[in-house]
């Protein structure tokens, strides 16, 4: 694992500064009721990376995510955005919550959400100009949503309320994006059309961080894996660290069939 400073990161080849790098995660730990959730987590990421954080449930993966955005407190540690803290960089960041976080019944079309994103912050609402409209409309026709513009997001099925949300992250135009289980509950037309909007963003240069639970699909959609479980077990290229034995350690030996399939996968490539 890299050696992170404030200033700078020590790689095998290199030294380069935190500002050259989408996010730098040194020492954090998030606890709840004194109880750590993550802890002493160290992790940098490359930009321009697909990057699936996986692990258990209750490893910290969403925990993660919340305290990098400065959703909950951290007990102690720092989280650097391009060499700066979230509240200098939130205009650089896009961020897709889990579907069940979020208010749906809030009185709100299509259209409303995912011009929100073009205001760079994670509130709710602002007053919608006609610019923003003009973008906004354009996102929900990439993901095949602009006939429902103009209905209430309630009234969405949840495969249409994630492309909203994926819509509003596209119009944000972000550097770096958190996802948080995009993948959830989604139906293959919608999980395509994920796959098709995070390779997209990769070649606009972006990088994605996308909590992720299907460990078949890891190899195929993302190129940097992050294993975690409550620390960072592993983390670098996929190719090099999505592997039987980090998995063994991540998941405590308790493999699921997912997990066979994904070593099946890795054999084939």
């Amino acid at each position: 694992m890299n050696t992170v400073s404030k200033e700078i990161i020590h790689t095998n080849s290199e030294t380069v500064s935190t500002k050259s790098w989408p996010l730098v995660v040194r020492d954090l730990t998030v606890a709840y009721h004194r109880k750590p959730v993550v802890w002493d987590v160290e992790l940098s990421i490359p930009e321009g990376k697909l990057v699936s954080i996986v692990g258990p449930n209750g490893a910290g993966k969403s925990t993660l995510l919340k305290a990098a955005l400065d959703l909950i407190p951290r007990s102690s540690g720092e989280v650097l955005i391009y060499g700066e803290p979230y509240s200098k960089a939130r205009k650089r960041v896009g961020y897709v919550p889990q579907r069940e976080s979020v208010d749906w019944d809030f009185p709100v079309s299509a259209l409303d959400v995912v011009a929100m994103g073009t205001y760079g912050q994670l509130g709710w609402f602002r007053r919608v100009n006609k610019r923003s409209k003009a973008l906004a409309m354009q996102a929900l026709d990439r993901v095949g949503l602009a006939d429902y513009a103009h209905r209430q997001i309630s009234q969405l099925s949840g495969g249409q309320q994630q492309r909203t949300f994926l819509a509003r992250a596209l119009v944000q135009d972000a550097d770096i994006y958190f996802m948080d289980e995009p993948f959830a509950a989604v139906d293959a037309a919608t999980e395509r059309a994920i796959v098709d909007l995070l390779k997209e963003l990769q070649q606009r240069g972006k990088t994605c961080l996308v909590v992720h639970h299907d460990l078949a699909t890891v190899p195929e959609y993302f190129d940097w894996t992050v294993l975690l479980n409550m620390r960072v077990v592993a983390s670098g290229p996929t190719e090099e660290v999505f592997n039987q034995e980090n998995l063994h350690k991540t998941y405590g030996g308790k493999l699921t069939l997912l997990s066979q399939a994904a070593e099946e996968l890795m054999r084939k490539r």
